[in-house]
């Protein structure tokens, strides 16, 4: 039994091998920073974030798709595998799913901590050539087909034709960056502090990237900074807007980047198909108009855009073979 697993820096999500899907939780752990025990990890562990007592820490040991903390991560997966195999699965082969840029290194951080199940081969596949397989499009055929595969840690941008990327460009600033800004700018306007908690469900809630045609309201929660008392504000789409549009315009431009530097043939068929949206942020509102009207093109987000990665990992197992006859490497997978 084969397992695909995409290890992003907001959401792990897991793939069983004739099961589909089976875990969908917040990559995140607490554990007390004295003895190491671990208490929680996955949504019961997010729940914590901010609530923790002394000594006790829950955070992302992730960031922007790089293993920051790599212990942490070790026991992170190897618990929420255990909780999703309750049949032991006997030394599985792993696919998972990494950003675009990653150095030798990361990419071996990333194999550690998903060999610690007891994986007997990992195989690496980039994130927007696994999103393109989990959209259903052929990535082997000679057909150039843009996607940008937009997160929390990182937006990976890339061309992809016959199996393998054309170009590509990675941006460390996505979902996570703009949860930072909108908690900067609720502080500086209405001297309130917010959590990353708080300032994500924000985002969600009233969150775009053009003028809104109509506005919206959040309640945020949070302490005045002056008196420390709780104290809430109301903020409209507007502000969010203003917040978070300038880390939405270095994402369009990457991806006008990536457009600029596609060889004619490719350009071709990408104006004939347009750009394919993924992640959990190409569902924010206007962002796939905002790149509409930046590059001209036609723009798609896919309906379940959270889980083309994961799906498309899954999809990639079959091509594992492939990649072991041909000494660990071929146009989809790497194996490690």
């Amino acid at each position: 039994m084969d397992i695909a697993i995409d290890l992003g820096s907001d959401r792990t999500r897991v793939f069983i091998e004739n099961k589909g899907k089976v875990l969908d939780e917040a990559s995140v752990i607490t554990y007390d920073i004295d003895t190491g025990e671990i208490y929680a990890v996955g949504n019961d562990a997010y729940d914590m974030i901010g609530k923790t007592p002394v000594g006790i820490r829950a955070v992302h040991p992730l960031d922007s798709g790089v293993i920051a903390q790599s212990g942490l991560v070790e026991d992170m997966v190897s618990i929420l595998l255990q909780e999703v195999c309750t049949v032991k699965v006997v030394k599985p082969r792993v696919v998972t799913a990494i950003p675009c840029d990653l150095t030798e290194v990361e990419k071996r951080a990333m194999v550690n901590a998903v060999s610690t199940f007891g994986a007997r081969g990992v195989y690496l596949i980039e994130s927007p050539k696994a999103a393109a397989l989990g959209c259903g499009i052929d990535i082997t055929s000679p057909h150039g087909v843009l996607v940008a595969d937009i997160g929390s840690g990182t937006a990976d941008i890339a061309v992809i034709s016959l199996g393998g990327i054309s170009v590509s460009k990675s941006v460390k600033h996505a979902g996570n960056a703009m949860d930072a800004e909108i908690i900067k700018y609720i502080r500086k306007k209405y001297g309130l502090i917010i959590g990353t908690n708080m300032a994500e469900a924000c985002k969600q809630a009233v969150g775009c990237v053009i003028t809104p045609t109509e506005e919206k309201t959040f309640k945020v929660k949070g302490r005045d900074a002056v008196s420390g008392l709780p104290r809430f504000v109301m903020v409209t789409s507007s502000e969010i807007k203003e917040a978070i549009e300038e880390i939405a315009d270095g994402i369009v431009g990457a991806i006008k980047d990536v457009l600029e530097s596609t060889p004619p043939e490719l350009i071709g068929d990408i104006y004939t198909d347009g750009v394919i949206l993924t992640g959990g942020l190409a569902k924010l509102g206007g962002f796939a108009r905002k790149v509409s009207e930046a590059t001209r093109l036609r723009v798609r987000v896919h309906k379940y855009s959270e889980d083309c990665v994961i799906m498309g990992c899954g999809k990639a197992m079959k091509y594992i073979g492939a990649a072991d006859a041909e000494n660990g490497i071929s146009p989809i997978l790497v194996a490690y």
